[in-house]
């Protein structure tokens, strides 16, 4: 029994030694395989940490992105605001334009108007002073003054004539005829004076016209200004309006950029 046992108990050693080896073996691959699993665990919690640490930061990005878009919102309504109002005074503007030029137009219609009226008058002027029993009197006496100095020139050449009675009847007429000379002279200065008192009042008259066609040229030139810096300040609001408009399209494009990549 001894014998047939002896074999036994040693196979039995050696199994159980063996085993020993295949379980120090196993024991080895577990921890070997544990380290790994340590360490990959410890690779995943830094991983996790990056990842936590990257969504605090995604949310405070949202949260500063929700700010900035309820900020874009105010500002599109106040810009909107903005809008509307310049297009309200661009249509006030628009309508004092038109009452300005429709102003400008009447005036100059007034300023011509008037003009054909003081050239109207200028020649009823002149044909009621060609008329006028003065200058009608005053040719007349022009053409008895010059009919005088040929009948004195007729006498000088006549007082050549040595008899006696035609120098005394030649004296005798221009005695006459100084007496004439003189009342007509008289009758001249007369006239002299009506022709320059007419003149003074049309020097006067003429003044007014001057005064009033400086006036109007004063009104048209002032209605010019105003026109054309209406216009300019309607451009410059147009271009603000321009911009504006633009600005609100680039504002509203990022506000839709934004709530996009929200919704994402």
């Amino acid at each position: 029994m001894a014998k047939h046992n002896s074999p036994s108990l040693i196979e039995v050693v050696k199994q159980v030694a063996e085993q020993q080896h295949s379980q120090a073996s196993e024991i080895e691959k577990s921890k070997t395989v544990l380290f790994q699993l340590q360490a990959k665990f410890q690779e995943l919690e830094k991983e996790m940490g990056s990842i936590l640490l990257e969504t605090k930061t995604t949310e405070r990005e949202i949260y500063l992105q929700d700010d900035a878009i309820q900020v874009t919102k105010y500002h599109c309504e106040n810009l909107e605001a903005q809008v509307r109002a310049l297009y309200s005074e661009n249509l006030k503007l628009r309508c004092d334009a038109e009452t300005v030029q429709e102003e400008f137009e009447m005036t100059f219609a007034r300023n011509n108007e008037y003009r054909d009226k003081i050239k109207a008058h200028k020649h009823l002027f002149w044909e009621v002073e060609s008329k006028m029993p003065v200058m009608i009197e005053l040719a007349k006496k022009k053409a008895v003054v010059k009919e005088l100095k040929t009948k004195k020139e007729e006498l000088m050449r006549d007082l050549q004539n040595p008899e006696g009675s035609v120098i005394k009847q030649v004296q005798e007429e221009i005695t006459l005829l100084k007496s004439e000379i003189t009342t007509l002279k008289e009758l001249i200065n007369k006239k002299t004076d009506l022709l320059e008192e007419e003149e003074k009042k049309h020097a006067k008259l003429r003044k007014e016209i001057e005064v009033q066609n400086k006036r109007y040229d004063a009104i048209l030139k002032r209605l010019h200004c105003q026109l054309n810096k209406l216009h300019s300040n309607k451009r410059q609001w147009q271009w603000n309006i321009q911009q504006l408009e633009k600005k609100a399209a680039e504002l509203r494009k990022c506000f839709g950029v934004v709530e996009l990549k929200s919704s994402i």
